[in-house]
């Protein structure tokens, strides 16, 4: 083992990586609870995302550990499950399998991308503002989707949404009191604040009655697999060009967060070479593709590196083995499906806002003195979160950079690839008038 993953050439040791891969999945499981909560807004079953969210991130991070031998974890990115369900069935009006379908070209266009080594390059010709200003926006709008969920902010027809007048008793009040208890956990830097968090939120709620037991077997589920959708996107031009558009956003989405989480994490555990390049980076991204691929199989949104992973790196995890723990931990975790359905609604939203808060901090990176890059970040952010939609943010940013830009007489920072992107969304509200 310790020659499989080179634990002694990275002064790490089994017990070590060991330790540090239970770290990190203590800091992750939320979101086996969050992310089948949040599909299954879009019509789609607990139980089967339940197990499609597992058994993807078993195999996305065992890829990480036993190919890359990086100590990174993946499992259902947060941002966008929220754009799977919000914009595109409720919002843009499309089944879950339209948008499982999505998911796999993202996948394989992926794949491809990354065996021809094109996807640093594509990232590296957006401008550092607008990935900001998405991230940034994406976690505002989960925040906003937290609150919501959980009763806090309801719909008002003067205003659009407005507080709740009874914010502070029942799921909200419980909400209230277990964002108090994650913030709380937070702040004395305790080891998976999220998901203890979350448990001791549904223990509170049990005696008012607002937990409930969910039940069922503690035999694993049954994913989905292969529930696509091919007939419905070519039922129209409109349906081709929207999904088009849709693949687009999960693909630019996923590489800004990938990369900038293999970066940020890479760092943290001394991994970076001194070129700044990191080691097995194509395999690692390579993970991240399979990943998503095989999580459209089975049902559930796209894979991308998670930042928690950053824990167990900070518990001394340095290879591979730290990454194989986790996935084990996944698997385990089929058979406590039961206990992960029983997590109310209110329970998780802490998790979200809290979440969104963690995505929120590069919007003071934006230097909002230049009107040409402060002005297009703030419509990505501001459009996301009022058109509860992260493609119309992603859309009115670039079109706004693109322009402000040719107006300020700076031409010359517009890189080809962006140029092109802000023409096919000129296309597409072409094709909205035309329609």
């Amino acid at each position: 083992m310790e020659n499989l993953f080179k634990i002694k050439e990275r002064n790490s040791t089994v017990k070590t990586e060991i330790l540090a891969g239970i770290t990190t999945f203590a800091t992750m499981a939320y979101i086996l609870a969050v992310n089948p909560g949040i599909l299954s807004d879009a019509g789609m079953e607990f139980g089967k995302v339940f197990a499609a969210t597992a058994i993807a991130s078993a195999i996305a991070t065992l890829i990480m550990g036993l190919v890359a031998n990086l100590p990174f974890a993946l499992s259902a990115g947060m941002g966008l499950n929220v754009f799977f369900t919000y914009t595109v069935c409720l919002g843009m009006g499309y089944s879950w399998r339209w948008a499982l379908t999505a998911i796999l070209v993202e996948g394989v266009i992926f794949i491809l991308l990354t065996f021809c080594n094109i996807r640093e390059a594509i990232v590296n010709s957006i401008p550092d503002s607008l990935k900001k200003a998405i991230g940034a926006g994406i976690g505002l709008f989960i925040a906003y989707i937290g609150l919501k969920n959980a009763g806090i902010i309801v719909a008002d027809g003067g205003t659009v949404s407005a507080l709740n007048a009874e914010w502070y008793k029942g799921s909200a009040g419980l909400t209230m009191l277990g964002l108090v208890i994650t913030g709380t956990l937070l702040i004395f830097k305790v080891k998976g604040a999220l998901l203890i968090g979350i448990i001791l939120t549904t223990l509170i709620g049990i005696p008012f009655k607002l937990t409930s037991y969910a039940g069922g077997s503690y035999l694993p589920s049954a994913p989905y697999f292969c529930e696509f959708a091919f007939d419905e996107i070519f039922a129209s031009g409109k349906s081709i060009f929207e999904f088009c558009v849709v693949v687009f956003s999960f693909l630019f989405v996923d590489m800004f967060d990938t990369v900038g989480t293999l970066i940020g994490c890479a760092g943290k555990s001394g991994l970076i070479q001194k070129d700044g390049s990191i080691p097995k980076c194509k395999q690692a991204l390579l993970a991240d593709a399979i990943g998503t691929t095989c999580g459209a199989m089975l049902g559930t949104s796209t894979v991308t590196t998670f930042v928690e992973s950053a824990s167990g790196v900070s518990e001394g995890g340095k290879t591979g083995l730290t990454a194989v723990t986790t996935a084990v931990l996944f698997l385990l975790a089929l058979f406590l499906e039961p206990l992960f359905g029983s997590i109310p609604s209110a329970a998780t939203a802490p998790a979200l806002i809290i979440v969104g808060l963690m995505m929120v901090t590069p919007i003071r990176e934006i230097d909002y003195q230049d009107y040409s890059e402060g002005l297009p970040a703030f419509m990505t952010i501001i459009m996301m979160i009022c058109a509860s939609s992260i493609s119309d943010g992603i859309m009115f940013g670039i079109l706004f950079y693109v322009v402000t830009k040719l107006f300020a007489g700076k031409a010359k920072q517009l890189k080809l690839p962006i140029l092109i992107v802000a023409l096919l969304f000129v296309l597409k509200i072409v094709v909205q008038i035309v329609a």
